[in-house]
Parts: C-alpha cells; sequence; structure tokens
C-alpha cells in the first residue's frame, strides 16, 4: 500500500526512506485519520497533512512535497467547504474535446450575477456526475463549470485550467516564494536596474577622501591630515509586490532573477505578493499567507511617498477580477480590484508595472488593457529594454 506514493516522492528528490513510510501506514492502521463523519472516512486534506508532517522534515523541502502529491492525486482534488461534497473521482479528466473557432463564438458567455445563481443551482440538481455536455458540472464540453473543457466564462471546479477563461477557481491553491537567490545568467538586469540610483553618503566616516586628505596635507605644511568621509549608498527605496500562483507560474525563472537583482541592487527593499490583482491584503510568505496577512492599509501608511512601486504581473485574469464585488477567483474581495490599484497609484506617485508576458499578447488581454490604464500606462514589458525604460520613468 502507498508504494507508488512513496516512489513518487523519491522522483521528486525529496529525502523519504522507509522508515518514513512504514510510520504513515503505522499512522493509519491505528486510526489516526478516522473521519468524524460517522462514516470513518478521512479527507485528502487530512491525508496530506498526515504524510507531509511524517515525510517532510524540511521547510525547504515543502514545495516539492506539493508538486509530488499533486501529481500522484491528480484528479482526486477537494472542494471548498460550505457547498455538498461531490463524489472523489468526479473530476477526473477523461474528455479532451476540440470545438473550432465557430463552435467557439456560439458558445453562451454567461454575466456574473447570472453565472453564480446557476452554479447554486446545479449543485441543488446534479446528483451523479457528467462528462462533455453543455449543462451539468463537469469535465470536457461547453458547460461553464467543471474543468477540461471550453467556455469564455466560467468557474473552474478542480483539474487544470487549459484556456485561462475562468472567473473562480473552485480549489485550495498553494503557492511557493520566488527564490531571491538564484543566479543569474546574465547581469544585463542587474545593469538596468541601476538605472534607478540616488547615492548618497550616510553614517559613520569610514572611506578615505583622497581631494580632501591631499588638500589638508598640503594645508599643514606637509604633516599627513587623512580625512574620511561616509561610504556612498544608493538610498533609493523599493516596495515591490509580485503576482503569484496561476498564470504566473509560466513566468517563475524569469521572476526570480528579476528577484535576485533587484535584492543585490537595492539596500532598502521591500516585498509582498498578492494573487491576480492586489485586493484589500498581501502577505509576505505564500506557506501562511492565510494567518499572516497585511491590510493594503496598512501598507500604504506604513510606506509614504519617498517609496517607489513597482508591481510584477502578467495581469492576465478575467475582466470580473478587477471590476466586480467578489471578483477574485479566491474569496470573496469587499472592494474591486481596480479601487485599490487606484489607491496605489495615488499613495506611490513614482510607480511601474512590469509584465512578463511578451508584448505582442497584450492587446488580444482585455484585462491587460485595462490593467496598464488604471496604471496610468505606466506597464513594461519584462526585458532589459522594459526595465530600463520603466526605472527611468521611476528616477524622474
Amino acid at each position: 500500500m502507498l508504494i507508488d506514493f512513496f516512489q513518487t516522492l523519491r522522483a521528486a528528490r525529496l529525502p523519504v526512506s522507509v522508515r518514513e513510510l512504514l510510520v504513515l501506514l503505522e499512522a493509519l492502521k491505528l486510526g489516526v485519520l478516522d473521519g468524524d463523519d460517522g462514516r470513518g472516512i478521512p479527507s485528502l486534506d487530512d491525508f496530506y497533512f498526515l504524510a507531509r508532517t511524517i515525510m517532510v522534515k524540511d521547510e525547504a523541502h515543502f514545495d516539492r512535497f506539493d508538486r509530488a502529491f499533486s501529481a500522484y492525486f491528480k484528479g482526486v482534488e477537494m472542494l471548498t467547504e460550505n457547498l455538498r461534497e461531490l463524489p472523489e473521482d468526479w473530476l477526473r479528466r477523461t474528455l479532451e474535446r476540440e470545438l473550432s473557432a465557430e463552435e467557439r463564438s456560439r458558445l453562451q458567455a454567461l454575466g456574473w450575477d447570472e453565472l453564480m445563481e446557476t452554479l447554486r443551482k446545479r449543485l441543488e440538481e446534479q446528483k451523479e456526475r457528467h462528462e462533455g455536455g453543455s449543462k451539468w458540472i463537469g469535465t470536457g464540453g461547453t458547460s461553464p463549470f467543471g474543468h477540461g473543457g471550453q467556455n469564455p466564462r466560467g468557474i473552474r471546479i478542480g483539474g487544470p485550467g487549459r484556456e485561462r477563461s475562468a472567473v473562480k477557481v473552485w480549489e485550495q491553491r498553494a503557492y511557493r516564494d520566488y527564490d531571491d537567490t538564484v543566479d543569474l545568467g546574465t547581469r544585463n538586469i542587474k545593469v538596468a536596474l541601476r538605472r534607478l540610483r540616488r547615492f548618497a553618503r550616510e553614517g559613520a566616516e569610514t572611506e578615505l577622501d583622497l581631494d580632501d586628505t591631499i588638500h589638508s596635507t598640503a594645508a599643514n605644511a606637509g604633516l599627513l591630515d587623512i580625512r574620511l568621509v561616509p561610504e556612498r549608498h544608493n538610498k533609493v527605496k523599493v516596495l515591490l509586490l509580485m503576482d503569484v500562483g496561476g498564470t504566473m507560474d509560466d513566468h517563475i525563472p524569469k521572476v526570480e532573477e528579476l528577484f535576485s537583482a533587484a535584492k543585490s541592487e537595492f539596500k532598502h527593499l521591500e516585498f509582498y505578493y498578492f494573487h491576480n490583482c492586489v485586493y484589500d491584503h498581501v502577505w509576505k510568505n505564500n506557506r501562511r499567507r492565510h494567518a499572516e496577512k497585511l491590510p493594503t492599509w496598512d501598507l500604504i501608511r506604513k510606506y509614504n511617498k519617498d517609496w517607489k512601486l513597482i508591481v510584477v504581473g502578467d495581469a492576465t485574469m478575467s475582466p470580473y477580477e478587477i471590476t466586480q464585488v467578489g471578483g477574485s477567483v479566491e474569496f470573496h474581495n469587499p472592494e474591486a480590484g481596480a479601487d485599490w490599484l487606484q489607491r496605489l497609484t495615488r499613495a506611490f506617485p513614482k510607480s511601474a508595472w512590469i509584465n512578463p508576458e511578451p508584448q505582442g499578447v497584450w492587446p488580444y488581454r482585455q484585462s491587460i488593457a485595462m490593467i496598464e490604464q488604471l496604471m496610468g500606462h505606466r506597464m513594461f514589458p519584462l526585458t532589459v529594454a522594459g526595465l530600463e525604460q520603466a526605472m527611468r520613468l521611476l528616477s524622474k
């Protein structure tokens, strides 16, 4: 039992031994996970935490474990609480349906309120699994509910995204922090960031001032008079907000290079994470993002206008996430994302958005055009030329 799961963890280069596997099996045998629902059936979430506690000894390996666990139990994702449970094999993707451009154009895109109300009705009416079709929750097909199908505006329930058109995602999502120690393959990003510099001499006098020493020595009849000055430091202060998870997974290497370069170039750097659009809170640590949130109002109050705001994200999302109350794919946001972006740009006059998506696709993404307008057209591509343009703007 669980031999394949054990081998999956080993293949992901996790340092697990047979001893950990035996401990896990013993815990299951002793009924550690017996459920409280009267049926004695544990949830997948319960097994995940038990297995991680036993098999992983170092927090640095949490991300590898998450990916291996997801790969092994693919298709058995658990749904959120407060909604009735669906069969655990419900969302296994068994049908890949390709539609022509003409068929896609005929798909019905429901409005926000209609979409949420229709989902509530489907959950009440549906009694069994479904594959394909245009009405029920399932896999494939053109229904706005489920995954693996095609619909211009729907709610993804479990399973991987494909068309990136979902306005809500119904699953537990875990993100990982960007690595700020990644080695850069090129110095070009650092060179571009150096355009945003403002040097000042502050602190203790530790650096030799050669010109003043020569002048003072000469004025002192040749007796050596050493003069020191404080060391020059880059005084610029940068507040970095980074989109994480979802479509940003495609850009992790580029963003990690930028993050590493920024940490080495800017002495005064503070960073926070968000997902898709900034709402009423941000966070520092992705593993504790639900427990350790920083209200965005506190962020605005903590950092004054001397800080340069740099937002990194692909701005690829449903327009509802920007314009609607409750539009976030993860939680019910009490205020629209557009309101928060406007507050940030007012609080930080020197601000810019860095987009890792190729600039050629920007005109075809409605959300990118909306974000660019909200940022006052201060959006730049994550290229050396784009970074140089952004740094010039911020240094004015």
